[in-house]
């Protein structure tokens, strides 16, 4: 890989594009790219971390620096995208990493584990080691793995086909860089092995990382069920920062494994911490906790209606199809007429039924 040049940019030209809600943050802070990886400085030795684009990485991640050494949240979707972060690293540090956080098991925040050094400690909630640890049943073959992967081959086909049949040069070229990346993701899946944390916590867990002035407090909160039964936020007091993975995100979350039903109570538990500033496992930072609001009266409104559905008998396809969450329009454009992921519906119906 060739080694990562330094720049440093406002913080809100790279997220703009990206700005869909209000209070997504628009602060400057130094921004440090490598050939797969951006690194905004959120707080002194506190990264935000994002793909570039040439490596599917799919989810973001966080890095703590300190004065001996380095904690990474999230390993990102495969072995190979963890690898191209560990080998951008040396853009921001030349400290060794030491722990290693998975925020959930979820296969685009830690199917990146094995690729981190055996003297790396992996670290998350007891849940998510018995899950990548294959106790509760094999990840590779569950629905929430496979809806997300298995459509990535007909992707890579077709991005094959639309290069061939391009013959604008400018847009010829960006599909084929397009098709390359999907195509080595798609090579990379199989190299999946699970590997869980070896470290784990049940509600809380306090490291100190040794900085140059003093030590930097780092919290590891399980606030409850939400996203997964295993959900782990990491909170630095100090630099009044949390990164949430994707128990809050600045749109709508992923709900295939959630529990729906208890998702708030957990929010309003991440409410009630001090932070200024919250960094998404999706997405770019957010400034105001009024989205968590708004997420909170999503997730409210959708379990009564699709328990209403369950009630009624409706199938969970047909409840999929004919829910209405257009009042919440407002704060999620994307939501234009009825009808929910049909992921989610089915996940509340399985909720209902237990």
């Amino acid at each position: 890989m060739k080694l990562p040049t330094k720049s440093t940019l406002p913080l809100f030209s790279i997220f703009a594009s990206l700005i869909l809600l209000p209070g997504l943050v628009s602060a400057q802070g130094r921004v440090v790219e490598s050939d797969s990886h951006r690194f905004t400085e959120i707080a002194e030795g506190v990264w935000h971390v994002v793909g570039t684009g040439t490596v599917f990485t799919m989810s973001n991640a966080m890095v703590l620096v300190g004065a001996r050494d380095v904690l990474v949240v999230d390993s990102h979707v495969t072995p190979a995208a963890a690898e191209a972060l560990l080998a951008s690293l040396p853009v921001i540090t030349d400290k060794p990493v030491r722990y290693l956080v998975n925020s959930h098991y979820h296969f685009d925040h830690a199917h990146g584990n094995q690729a981190f050094p055996e003297s790396v400690e992996i670290i998350g909630h007891r849940f998510t080691r018995a899950k990548l640890a294959g106790e509760l049943g094999n990840v590779l073959e569950e629905n929430t793995f496979r809806s997300f992967s298995e459509g990535v081959p007909t992707l890579v086909a077709n991005l094959e086909r639309q290069v061939a049949e391009e013959s604008d040069p400018t847009r010829k070229a960006a599909l084929q860089e397009r098709h390359r990346v999907q195509r080595d993701y798609m090579n990379s899946i199989g190299d999946v092995v699970p590997t869980p944390p070896n470290i784990t916590l049940e509600t809380e867990m306090t490291l100190f990382q040794l900085v140059e002035r003093g030590s930097r407090e780092i919290r590891l909160l399980h606030l409850g069920r939400a996203h997964t039964g295993g959900d782990v936020v990491i909170f630095l007091p100090r630099e009044r920062v949390i990164f949430t993975g994707d128990m809050m995100l600045p749109g709508l979350a992923y709900m295939g494994d959630g529990h729906v039903d208890e998702w708030p109570a957990a929010l309003e538990a991440l409410k009630a911490l001090d932070f200024d500033v919250m960094l998404p496992g999706h997405g770019p930072p957010v400034l105001s906790k009024d989205v968590i609001t708004h997420f909170q009266a999503y997730l409210t409104d959708l379990w009564q209606k699709t328990t209403d559905m369950h009630r009624r008998g409706v199938s969970a396809e047909q409840a999929a199809e004919q829910i209405d969450m257009t009042n919440h329009s407002a704060n999620y454009r994307q939501i234009r007429a009825p009808g929910v992921d049909p992921r989610a519906i089915r996940r509340i119906y399985e909720l209902l039924d237990n």
